[in-house]
């Protein structure tokens, strides 16, 4: 599938989807550089991305593949990739997981997860299967048992391991737990995606498989698309972006003007050039992130920093802005509650979530407590089930006095998402 030139996929766009006609209204009639173009506010824009009476998409769903993509209760998220768009975005991925050492005859078990429109599992197979390096594939999927899955590497003699962190560490502590060591597996690498590994994780990991190597699997989204791949040159959190098919920005969190020198933090946005049914231009990806290399130096370099204000992300759970605000309720006035913050924490080798009140009424907290966690785990059931298997820590409300939520100490304004884990991945 041909690449897009900026100007004529954003005329397409303004052609053909209602939205960006109406966002882009005003605008020369040729627009060239990416900086003319304002930033779509996420909330529109998966308004506009409805089952009915659709007004992002150019034209109809009829031949390619849709992906459930998080979204608040009664509000689901999809991304559609035409056949064509969908075959292009695998075969860049592809090329990335080529360049993360890949080498002819590893046997790679996929542990991503499958089902229910999630793309993890199948993006992961399909990525691999246009990988310029020939690999032999285990697609055994994140829920498969722990003694299976244990088995299946065994008997096959897979050497590196594809999946989310969560899954990789679960499977690891069964492994010391049942007395099953190094010597029962040839595994060697590690790739991992979907949330962050952070050193305590690579520790344990090489306790129980001393020497196994570790790395991201790359950067990408159902939502954005291609991202980035991580080369032998990135570090932790590093990857390098898909220039040719893909526009990467970090833009100033208050002014969202460009940021181009490197070290400066900022928001994550993606322009797809792939993708024109669903046209993905200047979107906020919800990540954190800094350049690592001067402009213009190819497949630049960045690292991710976090996760931005539009989500929380916890462990595989996201758990939206919104979520909170409908778990809240009534409870807002009934108890006075003068704001919300969401505080991401890992500690014990599990990611948790604290949902921070600021209030100065003490009525009827526990039960208040209990009530809104109840409802965060009927809006996102994943949390709950993640809880019970121990890959999460459950979800804790904290107190504070009206003022005492974090704020950005330039601008005043109140940090809506806080990620006390360090520096956290995106993913699959």
């Amino acid at each position: 599938m041909a690449v897009w030139e900026l100007a004529e996929l954003v005329a397409f766009a303004r052609k053909n989807s209602p939205f960006y006609r109406r966002l882009y209204d005003g605008l020369p009639a040729r627009v060239d550089a990416i900086e003319r173009l304002p930033t779509p506010k996420q909330d529109e824009y998966w308004r506009a991305n409805s089952l009915q009476f659709n007004e992002l998409l150019t034209g109809p769903m009829r031949d390619g593949v849709v992906f459930k993509s998080g979204g608040t209760t009664g509000n689901p998220k999809f991304s559609v990739f035409a056949r064509e768009e969908w075959e292009t975005f695998c075969a860049a991925f592809g090329r990335g997981l080529a360049a993360t050492g890949l080498r002819a005859g590893d046997r790679v078990a996929n542990l991503f997860y499958g089902g229910e429109l999630y793309g993890s599992l199948l993006f992961i197979h399909e990525s691999l299967e246009r990988c310029p390096v020939e690999v032999l594939q285990l697609p055994i999927g994140g829920a498969a048992s722990l003694d299976e899955t244990l088995r299946l590497l065994r008997d096959f003699g897979a050497n590196v391991i594809a999946g989310v962190p969560t899954t990789i560490l679960n499977l690891a502590e069964h492994a010391a737990a049942s007395g099953l060591g190094a010597r029962e597996f040839k595994l060697e690498r590690v790739l991992y995606g979907g949330e962050a590994l952070y050193d305590d994780q690579r520790e344990r990991l090489s306790q129980v498989f001393p020497g196994i190597k570790t790395g991201s699997i790359g950067y990408a989204s159902t939502d954005a698309g291609l991202l980035g791949f991580a080369d032998a040159s990135c570090g932790p959190n590093e990857h390098r972006v898909f220039s040719r098919e893909t526009f990467v920005e970090i833009l100033d969190e208050e002014s969202l003007a460009p940021i181009t020198e490197p070290g400066r933090e900022g928001l994550i946005h993606a322009t797809s050039l792939t993708r024109s049914l669903m046209p993905v231009l200047r979107y906020p990806v919800g990540d954190r992130g800094a350049w690592r290399e001067p402009a213009g130096t190819p497949d630049r370099k960045f690292a991710l920093l976090g996760r931005s204000e539009e989500a929380a992300r916890v462990g595989l759970v996201k758990l939206y802005v919104e979520d909170v605000r409908q778990a809240l309720g009534a409870l807002r006035s009934e108890l006075q509650i003068s704001d919300f913050q969401l505080i991401v924490v890992h500690h014990d080798l599990r990611d948790g979530l604290i949902v921070r009140l600021a209030t100065g009424d003490h009525r009827g907290r526990d039960a208040a407590a209990a009530r809104i966690v109840a409802e965060l785990h009927r809006a996102r059931p994943l949390y709950e089930q993640f809880v019970r298997e121990a890959k999460i820590h459950p979800i804790r409300v904290e107190w504070v006095r009206p003022g005492e939520l974090e704020k950005n100490p330039r601008t005043g304004k109140l940090r809506r998402v806080v990620d006390r884990r360090g520096l956290a991945a995106g993913g699959i």
